[in-house]
């Protein structure tokens, strides 16, 4: 377990790595870095953000897709989803579903094309998977862009929870408001729905809602439980925003590439976001 003391200094260096755009080496490669050490981490940068003026909006569900789990981690494989908070200065929303977004700063970028949901009520606390989807006001599709500090995206599981989860920034389409006939069917509908992701006119990658832990919604319920046994970190509430974990593997992205998604078995639109 760490010391406060050294959690801190941790999230500070994090911190500056960022703003510096620097690479790191893996906490981890200071010694032994355990799950509950990143979460330990990732909480004393909720405080160090928050004092410096940022709101925390949501979470980030990460390492949700099942497929991509044997590409990343090096002593062994990620095996389950991880969580880290998102605040307001890394949210954005398009208009039209269309986007122009900088890449300035951003370190290693890759884009991940997700599907975020908005909380109107708060859970209860042993809400089930259909109790905790009435609790959802709107589910819009996004891209994250993922960022890695630690070089070659080589890391272990515990430095990507104390990396903001590899969270860069997020954007976020026009969200769909559900109804409740919509929401008592998400858990059914989602797992079909599928998932292109395209460069220009190039086909990158393709996936599908049950490549997310069976569903999106199940991630999202994933993360209601995980949260239970975590009492240092705020449950889940109303007014949240919670993006759920790439439906494809995360695609490397550079200045003056277009990409396009668009889905097949939800009546969702897709997004057009150019970098620069």
């Amino acid at each position: 377990m760490l010391m406060s003391t050294q959690a801190n200094r941790y999230a500070h260096q994090l911190l500056d790595a960022r703003a510096q755009v620097q690479l790191i080496p893996p906490l981890s490669s200071n010694g032994p870095l355990t799950v509950a050490d990143g979460y330990d981490i990732a909480r004393s940068m909720i405080d160090i953000r928050t004092a410096q003026g940022e709101t925390m909006v949501g979470r980030k569900v990460g390492f949700t897709n099942r497929k991509i789990w044997p590409k990343y981690g090096v002593s062994e494989p990620i095996r389950t989803p991880i969580w880290t908070p998102i605040f307001d200065e890394t949210v954005r929303y398009t208009e039209d579903n269309r986007g122009l977004q900088s890449l300035e700063g951003a370190l290693q970028p890759r884009i991940g094309p997700e599907l975020v949901f908005k909380l109107n009520q708060t859970p209860a606390p042993d809400a089930s998977i259909e109790q905790l989807a009435e609790c959802i006001e709107w589910m819009a599709h996004a891209f994250e862009i993922v960022i890695c500090p630690f070089p070659d995206w080589k890391f272990e599981m515990a430095d990507s929870i104390a990396a903001f989860g590899l969270h860069g920034s997020l954007i976020v389409g026009e969200p769909k408001m559900l109804s409740a006939a919509s929401r008592r069917s998400l858990a059914e509908v989602l797992p079909h729905a599928s998932l292109s992701l395209s460069c220009g006119d190039e086909l990158r990658s393709a996936g599908f809602g049950s490549d997310v832990l069976g569903s999106p919604i199940h991630a999202l319920w994933h993360l209601h439980q995980l949260l239970k046994v975590q009492p240092q970190f705020p449950q889940l509430a109303a007014g949240e925003i919670v993006t759920t974990g790439t439906w494809t593997d995360v695609c490397p992205i550079k200045p003056g590439e277009t990409w396009t998604s668009a889905f097949s078995g939800i009546s969702l639109p897709g997004l057009t976001i150019s970098f620069v």
